[in-house]
């Protein structure tokens, strides 16, 4: 091995190439701050005094044969302290994009764009009949300062009034980056009865340590289109008009392009390139757009903006009449609407005072479920009234028995409850109106950006998955490791649907002849619902699993304080016998109906049994 060394060392130590000072190009830097140049040993692809390459380069490119013979391999920089961009000669495009303030889940720098990923296009007809794509040809890069902003212009030239460019200025401290495309003096060079194509194309890196969290349910194509913003998966191909923007969202990072002359119409598509989750994987989807592009006056004349950075709902919606923000996937409807108002502004605030995500969780649960205490007394008091009138409904069970009697049983139980001032509704409507919260702190917790990368306890990184064990195998719909948050939050839901399961009891009324007995199946809930817990949320984030954990904790003290220090049954009772002595109120309309319908139905059984 040393002596290889040594070989190598040799080898390279006396073949180094020589390089023509001529042939050494810049790569130009530009940040908020400064412009700086620094040399690199590229050399250009361009023979300059080669009369056969001119003609051949005069055939190929017409009238742009000049950027060609004067271009020069070489990149720009333009940088502030959130992004940075580099642009490449050849195509005046991106061709890094670094998000400098965040790492990928293996600590590495984190790239939107690098390693000829992202492709951005303008395909073009020439007056003198020839096809032209700008990926190929040579810009002339020129940086500037405009007060605190870089600028960088990008020209593709057929002389010194005559060009094609791409504008880039950058703000300090923004991620969004204005970008200008326009013709000057090309109305006898384009040929506008050829449609002008802009083909932008991105097949985005993989960044997060859960592959399935991160590109089956974060990954998506968000667009907007007619003043509406929507979105979808992969394997789609759609055709929208008149386009605003497209977001090529991955999880917690988007490559956006929003144009302020929005396109007549376009084709968008997303591609699904991971075949088996369970192997590393270096993209996810890849994301297209092709638009056609409009001649004002036989020129072309756009202004656009790039945006790479998080796709974070408290950044987002600073930019004021763009919808960016819907692309942070807060969840649909009612959902989306208690993570805008309610739960991003408690967490918000909480993290103005805390440094401690685990700990902000924790508040935070705290708080929801002291707000939705007031529903929990509800259903219990619910239970409470129903274990009260229990007996009586028993007894109606053995004095009308048989199926004969199911509809008069249905009669009598309604009036005894009716009387009693006890519904069932008043004990699911409790539950019902928890779901909406159980559903938008699903999606409010695993798109959450502030908790990526944020340990606690034994979780690294809260915004995905803990792992005290790994399995040398894979289990199917579990995976191949141990999450400890998703247990102890099955365990926690065991003991409260243990606890819940008496109360559920005293809601049901007697088991009748020919229905399920709803016991049972309860029974077999305590133990289901906690393995399917178990299983569905070891690959869900760990702030979600801590939540659900502490959640199911806090229910569990607050049924505990209300069975034994706030819910009286003698008192009940008395006030259900109170009830009862109370002249009964005229029925609603929507009650005639009812009882109407059970009559009507409890004659046709009648006439039935006798035929």
């Amino acid at each position: 091995m040393i002596l290889l060394a040594g070989i190598m060392l040799w080898y390279f130590n006396t073949n180094k190439p020589e390089i023509d000072p001529e042939e050494i190009t810049t790569e130009q830097i530009i940040d908020s701050g400064k412009i700086e140049t620094q040399k690199t040993s590229t050399k250009t692809p361009v023979l300059e005094n080669d009369s056969l390459q001119q003609i051949e380069y005069q055939n190929k490119l017409g009238a742009f044969a000049l950027s060609a013979m004067n271009g020069a391999e070489g990149t720009s920089v333009i940088q502030n302290n959130l992004v940075k961009l580099t642009i490449d000669n050849r195509g005046g495009q991106i061709i890094e994009a670094l998000i400098k303030n965040y790492k990928t889940h293996d600590s590495l720098p984190l790239y939107m764009i690098k390693d000829n990923n992202s492709s951005f296009n303008i395909n073009f007809g020439t007056t003198d009949n020839r096809i032209l794509n700008t990926k190929e040809l040579f810009f002339e890069p020129v940086l500037t300062k405009n007060g605190d902003n870089s600028v960088l212009s990008m020209k593709l030239k057929v002389s010194e009034s005559q060009f094609l460019e791409y504008r880039y200025e950058m703000k300090p401290k923004k991620y969004m980056v204005d970008f200008s495309i326009r013709s000057q003096g090309l109305s006898n060079v384009i040929n506008s009865a050829n449609p002008i194509n802009l083909d932008w194309s991105l097949k985005g890196f993989r960044h997060e340590k859960s592959i399935r969290t991160e590109n089956t349910m974060y990954t998506e194509y968000y667009y907007k289109s007619e003043n509406d913003v929507d979105y979808f998966k992969a394997d789609k191909e759609d055709n929208v008009n008149d386009l605003a923007w497209v977001a090529y969202k991955q999880h917690f990072f988007t490559s956006n392009l929003l144009t302020d002359t929005p396109f007549n119409s376009a084709t968008i598509s997303a591609t699904d390139l991971v075949k088996d989750e369970q192997i590393d994987t270096v993209f996810t989807k890849k994301f297209e757009l092709k638009t056609p592009l409009v001649l004002t006056a036989g020129e072309l004349n756009y202004n656009m903006k790039w945006f790479y950075g998080p796709s974070d709902y408290n950044l987002l919606k600073k930019y004021e009449g763009t919808d960016l923000e819907e692309t942070a996937d807060l969840g649909w409807g009612i959902f989306g609407f208690l993570n805008r108002t309610v739960f991003y502004p408690v967490f918000n605030f909480l993290q103005g005072y805390l440094s401690n995500f685990g700990l902000i969780i924790i508040l935070m649960t705290i708080v929801v479920r002291l707000i939705m205490s007031p529903l929990v007394y509800k259903s219990y008091l619910s239970s409470a009234k129903m274990k009260v009138i229990r007996p009586e409904l028993t007894a109606l069970n053995e004095k009308f028995p048989g199926k004969e009697n199911a509809m008069k049983r249905q009669q009598e139980t309604m009036a005894i409850q009716r009387k009693a001032g006890v519904s069932m509704m008043s004990g699911c409507i409790p539950a019902l109106l928890q779901m909406p919260v159980f559903f938008a702190l699903f999606k409010f917790f695993p798109t959450n950006l502030a908790l990526r990368q944020e340990s606690f306890l034994w979780a690294p990184d809260l915004s995905s998955y803990d792992t005290i064990f790994t399995l040398p195998f894979t289990i199917p719909f579990y995976g191949n490791h141990v999450s400890l948050f998703p247990i102890l939050a099955s365990v926690a839901i065991f003991f409260y649907m243990k606890m819940n399961q008496s109360q559920q009891a005293n809601m049901q009324a007697p088991t009748q002849e020919g229905m399920p007995d709803m016991g049972k199946m309860m029974k077999y809930m305590i133990y289901l619902s906690p393995i399917m817990m178990l299983f569905f949320f070891n690959n869900y984030a760990s702030s979600l699993s801590l939540y659900y954990f502490v959640s199911n904790l806090l229910t569990i003290a607050i049924m505990l304080v209300i069975k034994h220090y706030v819910i009286d049954e003698d008192k009940i009772h008395a006030q259900i016998e109170e009830n009862k002595k109370r002249p009964e109120k005229a029925k609603s309309k929507f009650r005639q109906r009812i009882d109407s319908a059970m009559k009507q139905a409890q004659e046709q059984q009648a006439q039935q049994k006798k035929k």
